[in-house]
């Protein structure tokens, strides 16, 4: 009887152990009481204080540590919209609603003239989250930067070059709303607000941008820094809240696993930054295994699985660098007493 009973222990599906995880609202713990440096996080708050940070809230462990700014106030996300996409992508995906080997033309999507050549069309759903669609349309809501890089139309192949291209990141919402049969903001309140207990978003939050030099609209959020601290630890957990899957923990590994190098020496995943091989990301202050949302003027969710860790960053209306921000990253590992803080980003030339 003995063995029999050992035997089924052994042989019984592995139960899930939840991770901690706030409820209704945030568990606060001062740098004191997690065991970090009190000075270096005044000096962290200090330094981003005077560089224009409007939002900073440092997680650990699934508690709040510190901050800087009302947390709950919703500001522009800019680019950190698409790894909010990349999730419900992967919810799609899982429901085998979206085939990642799909094609723009399978998919039936094209755009104002100078319409999509045949070869451009041959792009898949795969290589749009890569951002190497070879699909170099003009696109809404880019940077001034993003438009001027643009290479030439037809000069690559799909698959074959990596370019940070907004084209690719607005077809990808269209070809999630066709799959999904609702809009992006509605289905990102129901599949992952409301299970992870977001406090702030509402589908009003979020909006289209339209404009005559493209038919694909893009889809800016605003977004608080506590309920973005919500969604950087439903990643740190592999996809889980508590003992729920939100998001499929393959997923989450395949959607931040780098495809490309980057001009910052980081690689990029599925709408997601990321360190490259067994490498962090020296200008951001990243250990290997972080990946981040990166957004325009200094929109960061970053999670950093070694240190359990996430830290929102948010600005409205000043631009902090990735190097700044590092910066107060490097100083936030420090305090947490990490193994290897690396070299300090705001010395590096």
């Amino acid at each position: 009887m003995y063995r029999l009973t050992l035997l089924a222990l052994l042989l019984a599906p592995a139960v899930a152990v939840a991770q901690p995880v706030p409820g209704a609202d945030w568990v606060q713990s001062s740098p004191q009481e997690a065991g970090w440096s009190a000075a270096l996080m005044v000096e962290a708050r200090d330094y981003a204080q005077s560089i224009g940070t409007a939002s900073l809230l440092v997680v650990q462990h699934g508690h709040v540590v510190d901050g800087l700014g009302d947390p709950s106030r919703r500001l522009e996300l800019h680019s950190v919209r698409k790894s909010l996409l990349s999730a419900l992508i992967g919810i799609a995906v899982g429901e085998r609603r979206i085939d990642l080997d799909a094609t723009l033309a399978g998919l039936d999507i094209d755009d104002v003239p100078p319409s999509l050549t045949a070869e451009e069309k041959q792009a898949t759903v795969r290589e749009l989250l890569e951002s190497r669609s070879g699909v170099y349309h003009v696109a809404l809501y880019e940077t001034p930067g993003e438009r001027a890089g643009r290479p030439q139309r037809g000069s690559h192949k799909p698959g074959t070059f990596w370019y940070y291209n907004n084209w690719d990141f607005n077809a990808l919402g269209t070809i999630y709303e066709h799959a999904a049969g609702r809009s992006i903001f509605a289905a990102f309140l129901t599949g992952i607000a409301q299970p992870i207990g977001m406090q702030d978003y509402r589908p009003t939050d979020g909006r289209y941008v339209t404009g005559p030099e493209s038919s694909i609209p893009a889809y800016p959020f605003h977004m608080s820094a506590r309920d973005l601290a919500r969604f950087g630890l439903l990643y740190l957990h592999g996809g889980r809240w508590g003992v729920r899957q939100i998001v499929p923990e393959s997923w989450v590994r395949e959607s931040t696993t780098p495809r490309s190098e980057t001009h910052i020496g980081s690689g990029y995943a599925y709408l997601w930054w990321t360190g490259l091989e067994g490498q962090g990301v020296p200008v951001m202050g990243l250990p290997p295994g972080a990946f981040w949302a990166d957004g325009a003027e200094g929109q960061f969710v970053v999670v950093d699985p070694a240190d359990d860790l996430v830290v929102v960053h948010q600005t409205d209306g000043t631009t902090v660098s990735r190097r700044r921000f590092g910066h107060v990253m490097w100083l936030i590992r420090r305090a947490a007493h990490a193994d290897d803080p690396g070299p300090d980003p705001a010395a590096r030339r």
